[in-house]
């Protein structure tokens, strides 16, 4: 299996109502040290249903701006996923991924 089908794989574990960040999914797809290229994969993905809304920066930030940073937090809002001004509450969503 490709980088891109690891990363998906992974952002489809993360449950509604839940967050995890660029760094977290690299790690637990089996690829530490590629934040950067997890939003690079996303993006370029055409993958249906893919949650691709519940991966944010560290410390809850969205990355996306304009448009994109609104539709990202609309949906995450759409499943109740708690915001500190304009960060989602890690403390209170932060998905934890098993081995």
């Amino acid at each position: 299996m490709g980088y891109f089908e690891d990363i998906q794989r992974t952002v489809r574990r993360i449950t509604r109502g839940k967050v995890a960040s660029y760094g977290a999914v690299a790690r637990a797809a089996g690829h530490p040290g590629t934040a950067r290229q997890v939003a690079w994969a996303l993006r370029s993905t055409k993958a249906r249903g893919l949650p691709w809304q519940r991966v944010v920066g560290s410390g809850g930030k969205i990355l996306l701006s304009g448009i994109d940073g609104l539709h990202q937090r609309m949906l995450l809002e759409l499943e109740s996923v708690p915001f500190k001004g304009s960060r989602v509450d890690m403390s209170r969503c932060e998905f934890k991924f098993k081995k």
